[in-house]
């Protein structure tokens, strides 16, 4: 049950970054600017490093499928369908990267009003939050954490900059 659901991960984050890259691809074609690539760089990084440590800790510890693991599986479950409707209300405009295309329209979906990175704050965390948990990767859940915060700091205080310089309304 484990191995399955490791599998079910990776295969889901493969697929939605075929996702980004289609529609990165797309932006760029069309003219769009990249923004804090290096701190990309080092999200993707944080993000593939947790997933491999909670990964290597679940299995040798052997995770049973417990409250805490079922737990884990429904915050993930949520982060999950949270990274759906995110990447379905950006629409061509979501990317793991920071980009801005020469027309990008400013989302005002009530999603984005209630909270204020619904990517970062309902997708990421809970996926990273719920995976490790599912695993009871107890030490990569704590310190990949505190080592993802780094760099998600960084990329939330670019893109705030960036759409209030973009956008008069944000």
């Amino acid at each position: 049950m484990i191995i399955a659901f490791i599998v079910a991960a990776f295969a889901y984050r493969f697929a939605m970054l075929a996702v980004s890259i289609r529609n990165e691809k797309r932006l760029r074609a069309d003219g769009a600017t990249e923004y804090g690539a290096s701190v990309s760089r080092w999200l993707a990084i944080a993000h593939v490093a947790f997933y491999l440590a909670a990964t290597v800790e679940g299995l040798v510890r052997d995770a049973p499928v417990d409250a805490v693991s079922l737990t884990g599986f429904v915050i993930y479950l949520f982060g999950a369908a949270m990274l759906l409707v995110v990447s379905q209300l950006l629409g061509r405009f979501w990317t793991v990267k920071l980009m801005i295309a020469r027309d990008h329209a400013l989302v005002t979906h009530p999603l984005f009003r209630m909270v204020r990175h619904p990517n970062y704050f309902l997708n990421i965390l809970p996926e990273l939050i719920g995976y490790a948990l599912t695993l009871h990767a107890y030490v990569t859940l704590v310190v990949g954490l505190i080592t993802y915060a780094v760099p998600l700091t960084l990329r939330i205080r670019q893109e705030e900059k960036i759409m209030r310089d973009r956008f008069a309304t944000y």
